[in-house]
């Protein structure tokens, strides 16, 4: 019998006295926000170690942030997190993190990240996460699914780093597999699958050897008109960037040093949210832009 508190509970599964003994993280985050009067809330939260959630006091101009923090400092090979974020009708939340994200070398299995969002009708919902680093030798495999409303509005960033680069660190092994799956109105609008090794980040045709790589989506019955927007962002930036619109889902991407692909994309995002939502034109502040 389990006593399952969370949709990502599960009964453990027997262990075998031969099994390896390392010890790996399994971390849970479950969070709801719902619009009560005038104010969104916290309706839900549930969170499991090493993943914790933190709603540190917003501006009255701001959504309701939601920070998400790391008791281990990073992940390694057999790490898994699970994240589930809903917007509920007319609520407005950002969810973002403490920090960037570290991916340790892997000794051989992959570290499994699982991120799964929902954005109710009128509702209004940022995951802009800070950058995710891969040392050298780390395995991720990484998903994003957002289930957006026909009138819900939701903007996403996500930003690779590709080694340690203060310390002259490459990622020069290693595997990378992340994909995005987008519906709107419970019809599929975007997929993109990335599956990245040594040889794609050196090659010209790949990631031709920049440091970092981002990549935002904007969803909303608005996004047309705000592509021109979108594209003024895009110009004149310290890195390769462009914008383009696919199925009615606002693309950006990103390429290039990693100090000008997040200065570029804390540029993008800040305008973008200006734009759309009237919010101020910059970053969750816990990006410390």
């Amino acid at each position: 019998m389990s006593a399952a508190t969370s949709r990502f509970e599960a009964a453990p599964a027997p262990t075998h006295p031969s099994a390896a003994l390392l010890q790996r993280g399994d971390g849970v985050v479950e969070l709801a926000f719902a619009r009560r009067g005038a104010a969104t809330r916290i309706a839900r939260l549930y969170h499991r170690a090493p993943c914790r959630v933190q709603v540190p006091h917003a501006p009255a101009n701001e959504p309701v942030l939601a920070m998400l923090l790391n008791t281990a400092g990073g992940l390694t090979g057999g790490d898994r997190v699970s994240i589930g974020v809903s917007a509920e009708v007319a609520a407005s939340a950002t969810v973002s993190t403490a920090a960037a994200e570290k991916l340790y070398r892997s000794l051989g299995p992959d570290c499994v990240v699982a991120v799964d969002l929902a954005v109710g009708d009128a509702a209004w919902l940022e995951w802009l996460p800070q950058e995710t680093i891969l040392f050298d030798g780390a395995r991720l495999r990484r998903s994003l699914k957002a289930r957006v409303a026909a009138t819900g509005r939701f903007l996403a960033a996500e930003m690779l780093v590709f080694g340690r680069i203060a310390r002259g660190e490459r990622w020069s092994s290693g595997r990378l597999s992340d994909k995005w799956r987008i519906e709107r109105a419970r019809e599929l609008a975007w997929y993109d699958s990335m599956s990245l090794g040594r040889e794609a980040i050196a090659h010209p045709a790949g990631i031709g050897a920049a440091e970092a790589l981002a990549t935002a989506a904007y969803v909303g019955a608005d996004a047309a008109r705000h592509l021109p927007l979108a594209r003024d962002l895009t110009d004149d930036l310290p890195c390769r960037a462009g914008a383009t619109l696919v199925n009615g889902i606002l693309l950006a991407r990103f390429m290039g040093s990693a100090v000008a692909v997040r200065a570029s994309l804390a540029h993008y995002v800040g305008g973008l949210r200006h734009g759309a939502a009237g919010l101020p034109t910059r970053p969750p502040r816990v990006w410390n832009i």
